[in-house]
């Protein structure tokens, strides 16, 4: 058994600076309390580091008892969730230096990350529940960091209701699939059930509810309504963290823990069925906005159902786990780039808001044009890429009509889409002068989340060469 501290590294990295910089902030006065910030920072470059030196270093294995999950899809959504705790902390810099308690901040997101890559990397369903708490109870002080905001501690109040009500759904799932298997351990699992079954039920049962419980962080239904609030009343550095950062962890855990299900449980018809649900949901209701934030929120939504038809095809298509790695890659580049362009904004979040805004910031207005073209699937943009290689899958896999669905749903999402885009730049602003910005740093962290949209499109084909050979151990 491989029992290597080191192949925790990118976690560790990650814990070590989360207590450095809650150290500071305690010890800090509060003018040097800024000084978390490149605490956090030096900690994902840290952990960045770490999990490209152990992609190039390390076989695909597991570790610690076969509980860790050391291969390619972890490792993708690692660096996936590291970049974006980057472009947080870079927002959250600017947009909190007000609040009182500022200097924590930087110290939950990155207990909030840590808790995401646990949920990627998880060979154990007992890991599966930590990973999970620790995202979710993190994610309910970041959804509500705004106390004085009704409308923010109203979305925490929601994220946190019905983030309850799913974990104990998890807990249940996991106990049932212990009782199914006799073991906690996936590999175990995996061998144990494909033995001729004897408790069908009790399969499909641990199924829907493991299935229920992490649709949760992913924001697909039924557990979805906390998204859009959370998107548009939430802080904007912790919206941008919340809509991707929990769902990259999330969606390959629950592909993870199916996978070792047999087929007699009808888990991919369930998964199936969520995904469908969940895309045609996002994009209808993405229809009716009014508020930006509120719309990325839907739009999160319908991506997670997206994101979801990898997890189906999972074993029956040899493009599954490159499409799903790939897909959230652009994904959350893209979804970052859209909330950072708000932030930099200070926060406007009416469509309304953004009549004219080419001619005013045209920099912002060129980052917030390539998020959403991303978020269509418009050439050559990452988003373009990740959704024709998810249906490709689809279609390989036997899923013909999930495909066609998905596409159905991306012409519907290319309305809402240019209910925002046309007003950019045909009409007139509200007002002749520039619209004011948050920042130097928040700027920055747009730009670079704009850019990373095109380069992960342009990069395509090496980046989808080096998924080929990925795995989803056990």
């Amino acid at each position: 058994m491989t029992m290597d501290v080191g192949h925790l590294g990118p976690e560790l990295a990650l814990v070590v600076g989360a207590v450095a910089a809650l150290l500071t902030a305690v010890f800090a006065p509060r003018g040097a309390q800024w000084v978390t910030t490149p605490v956090a920072l030096a900690a994902t470059a840290v952990s960045a580091a770490w999990t490209v030196r152990l992609a190039v270093t390390t076989p695909q294995t597991l570790s610690f008892e076969r509980a860790w999950a050391l291969d390619r899809v972890t490792q993708g959504a690692e660096l996936i969730i590291v970049a974006v705790t980057v472009l947080t902390l870079l927002l959250a810099h600017e947009w909190m230096r007000t609040d009182p308690r500022a200097g924590e901040y930087p110290a939950v997101v990155l207990f909030s990350a840590t808790g995401a890559m646990a949920l990627a990397g998880a060979a154990d369903t007992m890991e599966v529940v930590v990973g999970m708490l620790l995202v979710s109870v993190t994610g309910y002080t970041l959804a509500a960091y705004h106390r004085q905001s009704p409308a923010s501690v109203e979305a925490g109040m929601k994220y946190f209701l019905i983030g309850a009500l799913t974990n104990s759904l998890l807990l249940i799932g996991v106990i049932i699939l212990f009782g199914a298997a006799g073991t906690t351990n996936l590999a175990d699992s995996a061998r144990i059930l494909a033995l001729p079954p004897e408790a069908s039920v009790a399969l499909v049962a641990a199924a829907v509810t493991i299935a229920v419980g992490l649709a949760f962080e992913i924001g697909a239904v039924p557990a979805h309504a906390w998204l859009p609030d959370v998107s548009q009343a939430a802080p904007v550095p912790s919206a941008a963290f919340l809509t991707v950062a929990p769902k990259v962890g999330a969606v390959v855990a629950l592909g993870r823990v199916l996978h070792v299900l047999p087929a007699v449980g009808g888990w991919r018809a369930l998964v199936a069925v969520l995904a469908a649900a969940t895309m045609t949901l996002g994009n209808l209701a993405a229809l009716w906005q009014t508020d930006l934030r509120r719309l990325i929120g839907w739009s999160s939504v319908s991506q997670a159902g997206y994101a979801l038809i990898a997890v189906v095809v999972i074993g029956r298509s040899e493009m599954a786990l490159p499409a799903l790695v790939f897909f959230l890659a652009g994904y959350a580049a893209a979804n970052v780039a859209a909330f950072a362009v708000v932030a930099e904004l200070r926060g406007r979040t009416r469509i309304d808001d953004y009549r004219g805004l080419a001619s005013q910031r045209p920099a912002l207005a060129t980052v917030l044009v390539v998020a959403l073209l991303s978020l269509v699937g418009i050439p050559p943009l990452a988003g373009f890429v990740g959704k024709l290689t998810l249906f490709t899958a689809a279609i390989d896999a036997g899923y013909a009509w999930l495909a066609l669905l998905a596409v159905a749903n991306t012409v519907v999402s290319l309305f809402y889409y240019l209910r925002v885009l046309g007003p950019l730049y045909f009409d007139e602003a509200p007002a002749p002068e520039p619209v004011a910005v948050l920042g130097r740093w928040a700027g920055v962290a747009a730009v670079a989340a704009g850019g990373a949209v095109v380069a992960v499109g342009l990069a395509a084909g090496p980046l989808l060469s080096a998924l080929a050979a990925a795995q989803m151990l056990p």
